[in-house]
């Protein structure tokens, strides 16, 4: 998988999209991504081609919208949906707790793989793009190698959001967990193998990224 494409402006005191004055960066892609230093961030990606044929990605606004786009990929019925294959979704499982202990580029809080999309609630101790395009390609490699495939394996366009404030945090972990449960997967959410919610979860590693 190639290394995605991004345009970043230097860190600045910068307006947000809510008309608050934050030192952050600014990175572009398809879709803006504003990140005040320091700040939490909720990440979501998914697989390539997981939205419906005449469905665009849309610029998300308001957290309404992203439960809107959230249940698109939940409900899915075309599209892949390999991260089901838990030799995959052990893989990214994996890859997360790998760049969070080994590689230290962030602060794991939740985590789900679902059917094909991927939550996660992190502190970044390095800009996103290089936290992305390492899971990415690492992941992308080791699940084609897993399904003997080859190509396309993620969208290359990711969405994130900023954490507010605490209540924010805990509704984010609360969204990420409950995910499986509100599509339907499982009755509980710490039923749900591959999540942050699953009590006594190991946390075995994988090489490096």
């Amino acid at each position: 998988m190639a290394a995605t494409l991004w345009v970043a402006l230097p860190k600045a005191k910068r307006r947000d999209p809510e008309g608050r004055d934050h030192c952050m960066t600014y990175y572009e892609r398809d879709l803006p991504h504003w990140h005040p230093e320091g700040a939490d961030l909720f990440v979501t990606w998914r697989l390539f081609g997981s939205l419906p044929a005449g469905v665009r990605c849309p610029v998300v606004k308001t957290g309404k919208e992203f439960a809107d786009y959230d249940r698109v990929l939940d409900t899915a019925t075309v599209g892949p949906l390999w991260l089901k294959d838990d030799r995959v979704a052990e893989c990214i499982a994996n890859s997360l707790h790998f760049a969070e202990s080994q590689l230290k580029l962030f602060e794991l809080h939740a985590w789900v793989v679902m059917c094909n999309h991927v939550h996660a609630l992190w502190t970044p101790h390095v800009p996103l793009p290089e936290i992305m395009d390492r899971i990415k390609t690492f992941t992308a490699r080791e699940a084609n190698r897993i399904l003997g495939r080859a190509g396309s394996f993620w969208q290359s366009e990711s969405f994130d959001r900023w954490v507010r404030n605490e209540k924010e945090f805990h509704s984010i972990v609360s969204y990420i967990e409950e995910n499986p449960v509100k599509a339907g997967l499982c009755t509980r959410a710490e039923d749900w193998k591959w999540s942050s919610a699953r009590p006594g979860g190991s946390r075995p590693l994988v090489r490096p990224l």
